[in-house]
């Protein structure tokens, strides 16, 4: 039996970041410069001038933005048919409302 094992003390390590929300990480592409050091990472690494500037990187880029785009044009479809839903229900309510009220006075 190993004593000397149980005296050690459990290092307790710090919890991990949360990820970056969508708003965050939309936030952060906006904000980005031409310049920024992502877009220009195979000019600096040295990688083949002479390559046409669709490379595959620039183009799962531009494929991540589309799809954020689209993600975006999405959630705010969905609003807007949220937002017209209600306005049906509100609609259909006031008919049914109005139909009482006339059904009521033939009698």
């Amino acid at each position: 039996m190993n004593l000397g094992s149980k005296s050690k003390k459990r290092v307790v390590l710090p919890s991990r970041p949360e990820p970056p929300t969508v708003d965050q990480i939309l936030q952060d592409i906006n904000g980005a410069a031409p310049n920024d050091p992502v877009f220009t990472i195979l000019e600096k690494t040295g990688q083949d001038s002479s390559r046409p500037a669709d490379t595959e990187a620039e183009l799962r880029f531009q494929q991540c933005r589309r799809y954020l785009e689209l993600n975006e044009q999405l959630q705010e479809a969905r609003a807007r048919l949220m937002r017209q839903r209600e306005e049906l229900q509100a609609a259909g309510e006031r008919l049914s409302s109005d139909m009482a009220k006339v059904k009521g006075q033939e009698l």
